[in-house]
Order: C-alpha cells, then sequence, then structure tokens
C-alpha cells in the first residue's frame, strides 16, 4: 500500500490531499448550492450540464496548452484557478454568476488534470509510470474517503456555516495542492532509457520543462514544427480509441446512476443498501487497483486488460437484471455481485488507459491527445446516462441485455482497433516500438 520512495510517493500524497477537499465538498455541493446560495435544483443541474459541456470542448485546446507550457505549470495554474473560483463561490449572487464560476472551475480542473498527465509521464520512467498513477488513484479514493466524513460532519452542523466550511475546506485544500506540486522536481527525469531504441525517444535527455517541447534534440521533434493540436483528431486510429475508452467508461453511469436507481425501483432491496454498494467500489478501489494494473506494462497486457474490462462488464447486466426477480438476501448478494463486476471493469480500464495514453502519442503532443481522448469519449458520457435508464429501467430489464451487448461489441473491437493504432505513423513519425514483455 507505500508507493515507492521519491517522486511516485510525492505523487501519491498529492492526490491524498486533493481528494480531501475534493470529497468534502462534493458530498453536500447539492446542499450547498441550493440552500446557501438558493439556487433551484434545475439551476444546479444546468450548471452541472454546463461545466460537463465545458470540459468535453474544452480538454483538447486546455491539453495542448498543458504541453506548451509544461506539465507542472500548467497543473498549479489549475489548481489555483480552481482555488480561487471555490474562494468566490460563497459571494454568488445568482443563477448567470453561478454559471460564470462553475465554467471557470470546469475550465481550471481540465487544465490541472491535463497538466497532471503530462508532467506524470515526463517525470517518471515507462516501467513506474503505470503502477505510480495506480497508487495516486488508490490514494485519492482514500483521500474522498476522509473528506466525505468531514463533508458529513459538516452537514450535520445543519448551518449555514457548516456550508461554508464546505467550499472553504476545498480552497484550502487546492492550494495546498498547487504548493505541494510546485515543489515537485521542476525538470523531468530523463525519458527512460528503455525508450532510447523507439522512434520517440533520442538519445539526449529532454531538456527542462521551461522549454518547449519542440526544441527536443530528436530528430522526428524537429520534422514537427509545433503540430496542431486540432490535427490530434484527423488520427482516425486514436479517435477510434478513444470511443473504445467512452464505451468502456459507460461502466461509471452503470455504477454511478443507473444501478442504483434499478435498485431502488425496480428490486426490493432495502435503500441503505446503496451505501454498501459505494462502499465496496471504494474498498476495492483503494486495495486493489495497483494489483489490477499488473500487464499494463506493454501493448499485449493493456489490450488483455480492456478486453476483460469489457467481458466484466458483459457479465454484470444479467447479474443485474436477474436482482429484479428474486428476494431478500438473493438481491442482495446479486448486486453486490454486480457492483464488484462493475468495478473491476474500472480497475482495469484504467492501468490499460494510463498506458495507452502516455505510450501511443509523440511525448510533446501527450495533452493534446489526451484532451482529445476525453473530447470524443465525453460524448457518451452525454448521451449515456438517459439512454442506459431508459434501457434498464424503462423497457423493465430486458434493456439490460442490449447493454451486455454493446461491451460485448466493444470487448470484440479492443484487439482490432489497438492493432490499427500501433501500426499507424503520428505526425509523420513511425509507430512506437513498445515491448511486449513487461520489463524486469
Amino acid at each position: 500500500m507505500l508507493p515507492p520512495a521519491g517522486l511516485p510517493r510525492r505523487l501519491a500524497t498529492q492526490s491524498a490531499v486533493l481528494g480531501i477537499g475534493g470529497g468534502t465538498f462534493l458530498t453536500g455541493s447539492v446542499v450547498f448550492f441550493t440552500l446557501y446560495v438558493g439556487l433551484s435544483p434545475i439551476q444546479v443541474g444546468i450548471g452541472f450540464s454546463v461545466a460537463g459541456l465545458v470540459g468535453l470542448v474544452g480538454s483538447l485546446p486546455l491539453g495542448h496548452l498543458a504541453d506548451r507550457i509544461g506539465g507542472r505549470r500548467a497543473w498549479v495554474l489549475g489548481a489555483l484557478g480552481g482555488a480561487a473560483t471555490f474562494a468566490l463561490y460563497p459571494f454568488t449572487s445568482g443563477f448567470w454568476t453561478f454559471i460564470l464560476l462553475i465554467t471557470l472551475e470546469a475550465a481550471a480542473d481540465t487544465l490541472a488534470n491535463s497538466g497532471r498527465i503530462v508532467y506524470t509521464a515526463a517525470a517518471l520512467r515507462r516501467e513506474d509510470r503505470v503502477r505510480t498513477m495506480a497508487f495516486t488513484r488508490a490514494y485519492l479514493n482514500v483521500g474522498f474517503t476522509v473528506g466525505s466524513g468531514l463533508g458529513a460532519a459538516a452537514l450535520a452542523l445543519d448551518s449555514r456555516a457548516g456550508l461554508l466550511v464546505l467550499v472553504l475546506a476545498n480552497a484550502v485544500g487546492l492550494v495546498l495542492n498547487a504548493i505541494f506540486v510546485s515543489r515537485m522536481p521542476a525538470t523531468p527525469a530523463t525519458e527512460p532509457q528503455a525508450e532510447s531504441n523507439t522512434p520517440y525517444a533520442g538519445s539526449t535527455a529532454p531538456k527542462a520543462e521551461s522549454t518547449t517541447p519542440t526544441e527536443s534534440t530528436t530528430p522526428y521533434a524537429e520534422k514537427a514544427k509545433k503540430p496542431s493540436p486540432w490535427g490530434v483528431l484527423r488520427d482516425h486510429p486514436y479517435t477510434a480509441l478513444a470511443s473504445l475508452f467512452g464505451v468502456l467508461w459507460l461502466n461509471a453511469t452503470l455504477f454511478g446512476e443507473v444501478v442504483p436507481l434499478w435498485a431502488i425501483t425496480m428490486t426490493d432491496a432495502p435503500r441503505p443498501l446503496l451505501g454498501v454498494l459505494f462502499a465496496i467500489n471504494t474498498v476495492m478501489a483503494v486495495a486493489l487497483q495497483v494489483r489490477a494494473t499488473r500487464g499494463a506494462d506493454s501493448l499485449a497486457g493493456s489490450t488483455r486488460l480492456l478486453r476483460w474490462a469489457a467481458l466484466a462488464s458483459v457479465a454484470a447486466c444479467p447479474v443485474v437484471a436477474l436482482s429484479g426477480a428474486t428476494h431478500g438476501w438473493v438481491t442482495i448478494a446479486l448486486l453486490a455481485a454486480a457492483i464488484v463486476l462493475l468495478t473491476a471493469t474500472e480497475l482495469w480500464m484504467s492501468g490499460a488507459q494510463w498506458y495507452l495514453q502516455t505510450e501511443i502519442p509523440p511525448p510533446d503532443q501527450r495533452g493534446a491527445y489526451m484532451g482529445a481522448s476525453k473530447s470524443v469519449g465525453g460524448v457518451t458520457k452525454m448521451i449515456g446516462p438517459a439512454s442506459l435508464t431508459f434501457l434498464a429501467i424503462h423497457t423493465g430489464g430486458w434493456g439490460w441485455w442490449l447493454i451486455a451487448a454493446i461491451f460485448l461489441a466493444a470487448w470484440a473491437a479492443a484487439a482490432p482497433i489497438v492493432a490499427w493504432v500501433e501500426r499507424t505513423p503520428r505526425n509523420g513519425i513511425p509507430p512506437a516500438l513498445i515491448r511486449s514483455s513487461s520489463p524486469s
């Protein structure tokens, strides 16, 4: 459970700090906006939708910005921007002020996330990247758990002061996060020696983060001549991979929205069970995320994890459907089994995506490629909730088989799409020679 000493441990600690602040706010965010600010539930929902749209549209240009100014700098600026926004939330005077602030907060969060990926990929050796990202995800969940408890305590005060704590705690957490990140090494570690024989790596170490990526000494970087971020969208194999990610991440919609709705409307499960189901997910994410990434250190291993993730969601769908025809402890057991399967999808998907998103793109375009992946895959986040809810619940249950078919199609498409991505040059650069075996 303890990350390796050095930068991996610092990154994991940073995630825990971020999670405590974020978990504190998320626990009562809707309560804050409705009772403290005085917005209606519909206005809050519109604001969250606007924030989602900003993240969808802004991921590519803000990812490109992170490539240009450096991952660490983008990460710090995004965190400070988010802190300033949360500090202003208590002064929100109406709906349009709320829309302005939540738009700025969404943009800051997108920039910070882009910077985090760019910095982490540049600062760590290839064989350390996925494992370190797994530790940061696990520690983020630990932080969220602690923050949720603090948020519940603040709500228990049943006062405006308690609601104010929710927002200010996250603002403070983001400031601490910015300070923490700013003290990380300004100059990324050298690219792994194992990458020196790939077309993406040069024989010399990359320069300090203050230089632009096009100042790299690799011959291929010299030919790139500051490629346009919008050119990423013309990389059709990668957009196909991003679409595959988007389909597989529908499991998050199933876990967070559809299965809870199914449980309380179509089964005899007691409502307090929902808390237990979320706890199962949290415990698995903390305890098993690092272990689940084993094998995600090669193209073949990541493809295998993608297919396992798809099959886990395929299996979860009929299990949930069956829970609508059972009673008592059998229903509870079936819903718990479905959550285990959906969480397995999350864990395997994370490891595979971390590897593919850091190894496939040219190093000086990781932010743009990650942004493109979020933008393309984010389309499913927009249409997923309504579509999956209709299929699962409004059909009476038989729609679960159609949902399973969607994940089965993703399983069948995973290997061909990854193979297509692997053999396709990016901006004139030959495909990376990604090792098929794990590093020793």
